[in-house]
């Protein structure tokens, strides 16, 4: 579980756009109503990782395929922001090496909004909640400034 330290900031980080985003692309993987029961920054638990989890990570190893799936719904609700905030369809395009290197691209129409090196996957996560939704609003932020910057090629 998440430790409150300060109610009020817990529950702005909560409330913030792309954690809501997140919390929703998750429900909607749920077909089967197993989560129903958990609440919602009870799903969002696994991308947390703390210093002590991340050490007792190994430094080089290969991603699950649970991570690699969190990792794609991490850029699912980046996807979904764009989406509402310029009505331009944005697809996520993952390409990734079974050591955990690769890149992350989402795509609008023929313009690539967002273009993220990945490294390391297998310790992907952030240290706090507040870090994530930091991180996903940075690339909400990227993908829209792009599709600002050229929406003749992202509307084709």
């Amino acid at each position: 579980m998440f430790e409150v330290v300060e109610g009020v900031q817990e529950i702005s980080v909560a409330e913030a756009p792309f954690i809501k985003a997140l919390i929703a692309v998750w429900r909607a993987q749920d077909a089967h109503g197993t989560w129903e029961g958990k609440a919602d920054l009870e799903l969002l638990e696994p991308y947390i990782l703390n210093k002590e989890a991340r050490r007792a990570l190994p430094i080089i190893g290969d991603p699950d395929p649970e991570t690699l799936w969190r990792l794609e719904l991490f850029f699912n609700a980046v996807c979904l922001l764009i989406e509402r905030e310029t009505g331009v369809m944005i697809s996520p395009m993952l390409k990734m090496s079974h050591e955990g290197f690769g890149r992350m691209v989402l795509i609008g129409g023929r313009l690539i909004t967002v273009n993220k090196q990945l490294r390391d996957v297998h310790r992907f996560g952030f240290d706090t909640l507040d870090k994530l939704a930091e991180e996903g609003s940075k690339q909400v932020k990227a993908g829209v400034e792009m599709i600002e910057k050229y929406p003749d090629v992202a509307k084709y």
